[in-house]
């Protein structure tokens, strides 16, 4: 996201098993209709202000700790502020801070979307490995995890020779048209890892190749890029782009690889989810539209907001935009499904993870407040689930989203309130049983 907290100027841009079958099958596509789960705990807030140190949280992966799952870890980035890891009682275990800027009339670094690679190969053995999108210097940054690592499990392993992915120059990264989203993929076939990088405010994607460097750090390199179209013919036969600021093209975010099959699932904010190959050949498919595909618009330059105009009723019916949020519940069977969030009216969409099946629509759920400090949340940017025993706190799993409208609201001195983020924690078991409402 540009701002995580979009959703009004979105609305104004764009006018483990039997058990969750059920759910799946029996939710209402209707957002009022969805059933509702709650948080079991949330991290600290964090304050996207000076005071603050500039703090967003925005997108969590999970990592499992194979020797101890009860110590399992959640990783987390909070953009200008860095990189964040937690416990699963949802307290602080690290802090790493993003990369001062080059020069002080520079981009500072900013990271924003983050996953995980287990055993990768390096110079120094192999080893599970965290991958960030550093929007604010164009770069990957890679961390090793070692649980055992005085002073926090989680290193710095990034080769100082890494290049910018996208941008020529020191000048065209501070354009901020940098590295944004993120997914991890290991080629089953060969066992070469790659991350797929998207671009912000373009709607081009990357494939680079993690490789190993010298005093077991690890760079990476470009394969290919492809470009998602940024404009679509309408069953009336115009053309219609989503209305966004002057020079911007609708962005991906959200990004998950099934790992079964190689397939990479990419969330275009205003447009809906792609289906295509992790290797970035082929043809993209498009899965689902948000509910706001084929509004036209017209930009206002005074106000900086979109004025939509009428819907012509060519969008879809479950995801309100903009799509974040994309991760994938993996079941033993091979079965599972594609999660994402809808950041226009707070739900979460699930579809089948069966490509056979055309991927279709099972269902949502919406999380919502378990007390007054323990909120509902709004606005999910990034989110992360893992269907495995996690010890005693989570034996069925866990499911981590980003929630973008943090409460209770903290005054800011000025009459208003901070601008709050964090990350909520739900117990996966209780998404399955939901079905027994």
């Amino acid at each position: 996201m540009r701002t995580t907290h979009r959703t009004p100027r979105r609305a104004a841009a764009l006018a483990s098993g039997i058990a969750l079958i059920a759910l799946l099958a029996a939710a209402p596509s209707e957002a009022t209709g969805l059933p509702t789960v709650t948080a079991t705990s949330e991290t600290a807030a964090l304050y996207d202000d000076e005071a603050g140190g500039n703090s967003d949280a925005d997108d969590p992966a999970i990592w499992r700790n194979a020797a101890d799952p009860g110590r399992s870890l959640v990783v987390a980035t909070a953009k200008e502020g860095g990189l964040r890891v937690y416990d699963l009682d949802a307290h602080l275990v690290q802090s790493l801070p993003a990369p001062h800027p080059p020069a002080e009339d520079d981009a500072p670094g900013r990271f924003n979307n983050v996953d995980l690679v287990s055993g990768l190969r390096t110079t120094s053995g192999r080893t599970d490995v965290v991958v960030v999108s550093d929007r604010g210097n164009d770069r990957l940054r890679i961390y090793r995890v070692d649980p055992s690592q005085p002073g926090g499990p989680l290193t710095d392993i990034t080769d100082p020779a890494a290049a910018p992915v996208f941008s020529a120059d020191q000048a065209e990264i501070n354009d901020q048209r940098t590295a944004y989203g993120l997914a991890t993929w290991t080629n089953k076939a060969t066992g070469r890892t790659y991350a797929l990088v998207s671009r912000r405010e373009r709607t081009r994607l990357a494939l680079l190749e993690l490789t190993p460097a010298a005093g077991g750090k690890v760079g990476y390199r470009k394969v290919r890029t492809l470009d998602l179209p940024s404009s679509f013919r309408l069953p009336n036969g115009t053309s219609w782009s989503p209305c966004l600021e002057p020079g911007e093209l609708p962005q991906v975010e959200g990004m998950v690889v099934d790992p079964a099959t190689g397939t990479l699932y990419a969330g275009q904010e205003d447009i809906g989810i792609w289906r295509l190959r992790a290797d970035l050949t082929g043809k993209p498919v498009l899965v689902d539209k948000v509910k706001e595909y084929g509004v036209p618009g017209a930009y206002d330059e005074e106000t900086e907001e979109c004025t939509p105009g009428s819907d012509p009723g060519y969008g879809g019916k479950h995801l309100a935009a903009d799509v974040e949020g994309l991760t994938l519940f993996q079941e033993r069977d091979g079965d599972g499904y594609l999660l994402a969030s809808g950041q226009g009216d707070n739900t979460f969409a699930l579809y089948d993870r069966e490509v056979s099946e055309g991927n279709e629509y099972e269902g949502g759920f919406r999380i919502g407040a378990a007390t007054q400090t323990l909120d509902s949340v709004e606005e999910c940017d990034g989110a992360a689930v893992l269907n495995a025993p996690l010890g005693a706190r989570y034996p069925r799993g866990l499911l981590v989203v980003q929630d973008g409208q943090e409460a209770p609201g903290v005054p800011d001195g000025e009459g208003g309130t901070r601008t709050a983020t964090g990350f909520k924690f739900v117990d996966l078991g209780a998404v399955v049983d939901a079905a027994r409402m």
